[in-house]
């Protein structure tokens, strides 16, 4: 059944309804279709659109072809333009003519963007969730894994020594940041546009604001030409999902480099780690690697949208058919990814051994220069004094703990025999007592606000 086709005398060519065509895709919004048709169905009737006994054979209609998309009974035909003709061609041969009444007032303009914003308003909550399970996990390594000594990196040098727990809570919070966002693209997607008609609203009394309380939105759309347009939501959930994916691939990249024989700081357990078809010594890291690949995928739907919206002029255009499979391909992805990276993590044993290690004396040069501060030296010099005292060792072909307290004294008097205490990594890290660092009572209190986050 063609939606459209009163003014032509001729049939639009095949291939060209091949490209025109998006039932392949936006079927995925099938219940959503069928819930704003019957919510639409409903305020004809209040409207005085459609008598009592119409709205019931609809809505009767609209709730048996729901009850064949749950059995999978619903079929398509190759006449199905998308999934609103699906529907109403479907409510025809269900109830007959009544169906023809249904999109009085009513746009597949307005009817796309409400199915499209009602479907990602409920797949944000499938995300929040399993978002809240890779963030469990983090947390569960945090505590369990808290008191462990690490090497901390800057530009992949070793830096400072850290407990582990607190480098496992350095990834809890940017996923925090990401749920806090998400909250904030479903706020924006639950603007209601149905009512606002092609472009200059429905001609009918529709009461928009009861449409919004039936359907779930917050509001009402203010304008009409913006609403059926106003694809904002979209590009900022790729946005979310884009930097979700950068996140994710930040941790994945760390867990790569540290489960190396390089560093062999962690351990991929069997479940999460694949071999080589060649190599038979190999334990590949594959997934992931999937995950800082799937980053690249997701950064690429946000710019691809992006590019088709610049050119775009107010109103509807067919271009915002292209907005749907970046916005199902990025939910899929991250509902795909996000609970594997849980149970990896989880899964993952340690070598502390390994970590503890590869904490050398230079990585405290920062506490050599914080003890001359205490002894009355300017920061800036005794900062100086330390690069000179990492520079002697290097020289000297020894750990910059290893010098002598003369060789120490040369490069500045005020340095006497409590210097070799600086090179304790645990003092070093108990030193670092303040909100957000590392030292162990600091990170029991950054797990606790964690968990609240988590939970509350």
């Amino acid at each position: 059944m063609n939606l459209w086709g009163g003014r032509f005398s001729g049939k639009l060519d095949p291939q060209a309804w091949a490209l025109n065509a998006s039932l392949g895709f936006d079927q995925r919004l099938s219940f959503q279709d069928v819930r704003g048709s019957i919510a639409w169905a409903q305020a004809l009737e209040k409207a005085g659109v459609l008598s009592s006994a119409e709205c019931t054979q609809i809505c009767d209609g609209l709730n048996r072809i729901r009850a064949e998309f749950e059995s999978q009974a619903f079929i398509f035909q190759e006449s199905d333009e998308d999934i609103h003709t699906a529907v109403e061609r479907r409510l025809g041969e269900l109830i007959g003519p009544a169906a023809g009444k249904l999109h009085t007032g009513r746009s597949r303009n307005d009817q796309v963007a409400t199915d499209l914003r009602l479907w990602l308003m409920e797949a944000i909550q499938g995300l929040e969730a399993v978002l809240i399970e890779l963030q469990s996990a983090l947390v569960a390594r945090a505590e369990s894994d808290l008191n462990l000594l690490m090497p901390g990196y800057t530009h992949l040098q070793r830096a400072q020594p850290i407990l582990l727990g607190h480098w496992w809570l350095s990834h809890f919070w940017p996923l925090q940041r990401d749920r806090e966002r998400l909250h904030q693209v479903g706020a924006h997607a639950a603007s209601l546009p149905l009512g606002s008609g092609a472009l200059a609203g429905t001609a009918f009394p529709v009461d928009r604001q009861a449409l919004t309380v039936s359907l779930g939105f917050s509001e009402p759309s203010p304008n009409s030409l913006d609403a059926v347009s106003d694809r904002d939501f979209v590009a900022e959930f790729l946005f979310w999902a884009a930097l979700t994916g950068l996140h994710l691939s930040r941790l994945a990249e760390d867990v790569i480099l540290f489960s190396s024989a390089e560093f062999g700081f962690f351990e991929l357990s069997e479940a999460f780690s694949t071999g080589s078809s060649l190599m038979p010594q190999k334990k590949n890291p594959d997934v992931f690697e999937l995950a800082r690949g799937k980053a690249g995928s997701l950064l690429g739907y946000l710019t691809g949208l992006m590019a088709t919206l610049k050119g775009l002029p107010s109103s509807y255009d067919k271009d915002l058919q292209e907005d749907k499979l970046p916005v199902f391909n990025a939910c899929d992805t991250l509902m795909g990814l996000l609970p594997v990276l849980a149970g990896a993590v989880r899964g993952m044993s340690l070598h502390p051994e390994r970590m503890r290690a590869a904490i050398e004396p230079g990585m405290l040069a920062t506490d050599l220069a914080d003890s001359l501060v205490q002894k009355g030296l300017p920061f800036r010099q005794a900062h100086n004094v330390a690069g000179q005292a990492v520079k002697l060792a290097a020289k000297l072909g020894k750990p910059l703990d290893a010098l002598s307290l003369q060789e120490f004294q040369t490069l500045d008097p005020l340095i006497d025999s409590n210097v070799y205490m600086v090179f304790d990594p645990l003092q070093s890290i108990a030193r670092r007592n303040v909100i957000g660092g590392t030292a162990p009572e600091a990170v029991r209190i950054q797990l606790q606000s964690a968990k609240s986050k988590l939970y509350k």
